[in-house]
């Protein structure tokens, strides 16, 4: 009987992919739009004209089609899509510069760069790389990273153990196997799970698409979980999974020490979120060639060319609703003054808590259907970075194109939940996981552009409580407290980067600075300082949640966007959600078009060949 059900549903969904998603608006991937390379612009000021554009009332192109609140890539992806689709589309943004967390900036004569740090599934003619491909016009070039492109450092000076995480589906296995003799088995189920669940996010993007009761059949019928190993997978932890794979510790945490990208311990991490994270990045990763700001600055023309504009400095403080409950526009603050503008479309990428709790009426917040939503959602762990300038070129440094994890020990969860539950003084002291990366040598331009100097970008967790109490102060003075504790942290890290990079010291740092929670939640609008919004945990990724929390919010004409309303963390994830939002909207499925496209430009690429 369920096999016949299963049969029944698969049809339904073709005839909907079909004949549905494929008739209602203009496929923004119908022809390939790349063109010739232009040199990469180096001048700031040039590049500001087109990332720094402020928001005055006489900017608002006339007759909009849609609003977007928030330039993050899942915002500004979306406009672009939309543009190509002939829309045009106003972008608004609070900061001072577009990009989201594809932004940089400048301290001292160092750029820095905020949240890309590595991007992985770029291999040309792949949908992903060819989506990006037209959404640049061709523009935004990536870079390799070396391979191995990640390290994997246990344990403390006198007992480390470092394990090299290659790119390649047989290598990054085989490489494993030469670290662990004896844990083949483990090692190749490891890889079947990560594989499996991976391939099955498929209805993830089509609980989001399809009509809800289709939806909800799907998820209150139990198919969801018959048909996508993905929803199987969903509930079960990583830790759960991969001590059932073997009792070797350090493959343990190798197996598991990507969870710093999405946010959630293994212990609470679903087993299926990891395996996208270990599929993104199986045929290696990638840097944008001249930095992270080249993100936005190739998108943004696209949207102006269609008549709409990215406008920043221009706070949204709340979105405007006629009297059936319709969203008809937003309301932005110019000094102290509010600026209306309308359109029959608004589309948040600020995040649903953001959205919900503080941009609409509080008449509306009461709606059951908003409380639903907001109640099946908790915000993510707040984000630490700490920026460092150094003096020295790549190689008087030591530095390389790939990253390095550094763990106090394998026990992930135990040290990570000891550190988030201590005294912030004392776990400032015992920092249990950085990431270390250089973007000035990932970045082949970096030479020219700032020759002499290198960077570091270093990443880890803390709580927002910890720094809660100075969320009002000025963000340049907070007072010494805060800048006591805000050292501690910055002292420990440094300790940990000059101990795995010897060739780095004290009198080679020139700069040195950190972003804690409330400096996230300051300039990219975080709720509680978090890097990946919602939390990443199990219950994120179940099929009943996936089905209700979609593009379509409750309310008329009130869409979501980005990652941690729509799809999931990261640049990809953020990308998936303007995609999965994107088809909502125009009435098409725009991952389709996107392979589509991708399977038109191999063709004519080998036949040219």
């Amino acid at each position: 009987m369920w096999i016949v059900v299963a049969l029944i549903c698969l049809a339904l969904v073709l005839f909907l992919l079909k004949y549905v998603f494929t008739t209602r608006a203009p496929n923004p991937f119908e022809i390939d739009t790349r063109e010739s390379l232009r040199p990469i612009v180096f001048e700031k000021k040039e590049k500001n004209k087109v990332l720094k554009q402020g928001f005055v009332a006489s900017k608002v192109p006339e007759n909009l089609d849609a609003i977007i609140v928030g330039s993050g890539i899942g915002g500004l992806g979306l406009a672009v899509l939309l543009a190509k689709a002939g829309k045009k589309v106003l972008v608004l943004e609070q900061h001072d510069r577009a990009g989201g967390c594809c932004h940089t900036f400048t301290e001292k004569g160092f750029e820095f760069d905020v949240g890309i740090h590595y991007i992985g599934d770029l291999m040309e003619h792949k949908p992903f790389r060819c989506m990006l491909d037209q959404m640049t016009n061709g523009q935004l070039q990536w870079v390799p990273m070396d391979n191995p492109f990640d390290q994997v450092v246990l344990g403390p000076p006198d007992n480390r153990r470092v394990y090299s995480i290659y790119s390649g589906r047989n290598r990054f296995p085989d490489e494993l196997k030469r670290c662990f003799p004896g844990e083949e088995k483990a090692i190749d189920e490891y890889m079947r799970l990560v594989k499996k669940a991976g391939k099955g996010i498929w209805l993830l993007a089509f609980l989001k698409i399809c009509p809800l009761p289709l939806a909800k059949f799907l998820v209150y019928t139990g198919l969801a979980n018959r048909l996508s190993f993905f929803f199987k997978m969903a509930s079960r932890s990583l830790t759960d999974v991969v001590n059932e794979l073997t009792e070797n510790k350090d493959l343990r945490a190798v197996f598991a020490y990507i969870f710093g990208t999405y946010g959630s311990i293994p212990k609470d991490t679903s087993f299926s979120m990891h395996s996208l994270l270990v599929r993104h990045y199986w045929n290696g990763a990638w840097y944008p060639k001249g930095g992270a700001s080249e993100i936005a600055y190739h998108m943004i023309p696209i949207v102006e060319k269609a008549g709409g504009a990215v406008l920043v400095r221009a706070p949204v403080n709340r979105i405007l609703f006629n009297g059936a409950n319709e969203a008809c526009g937003v309301s932005v603050m110019k000094g102290q003054e509010e600026v209306h503008i309308h359109a029959p479309m608004v589309i948040s990428n600020a995040g649903i808590f953001n959205t919900y709790q503080k941009l609409l009426p509080k008449e509306l917040q009461a709606m059951p259907a908003i409380k639903e939503q907001l109640g099946m959602m908790k915000n993510g762990e707040g984000g630490l970075s700490i920026f460092l300038g150094l003096n020295g070129t790549k190689e008087e440094l030591g530095l390389t194109a790939q990253n390095y994890w550094v763990f106090a020990e394998n026990n992930y969860d135990e040290l990570v939940e000891a550190y988030s539950n201590g005294d912030p003084a004392e776990s400032a002291r015992k920092v249990p996981l950085l990431f270390v990366g250089s973007p000035s040598a990932k970045d082949p331009t970096w030479e020219e552009r700032s020759p002499g100097k290198s960077t570091l970008s270093l990443v880890s967790f803390a709580k927002y409580e910890w720094f809660e109490e100075w969320k009002d102060d000025k963000v340049t003075n907070r007072g010494p407290d805060y800048k006591d504790l805000k050292q501690t942290f910055i002292d420990t890290a440094l300790d940990i980067v000059m101990d795995v990079l010897p060739k780095i010291t004290r009198d080679k740092i020139a700069f040195v600075d950190a972003g804690t929670p409330i400096t996230n939640t300051h300039y990219i609008g975080a709720p509680k300082g978090e890097f990946y919004g919602a939390d990443h945990g199990i219950k994120r990724f179940s099929a009943e949640l996936n089905a209700t929390i979609r593009p379509q919010t409750p309310l008329k004409n009130l869409y979501l966007t980005g990652q941690s309303d729509v799809f999931v963390c990261g640049f990809a994830g953020a990308l998936a959600g303007a995609l999965t939002c994107g088809s909502v909207v125009l009435g098409r499925s725009l991952h389709l078009d996107a392979i589509g496209l991708a399977k038109k430009v191999k063709l004519i690429k080998v036949k040219d060949e």
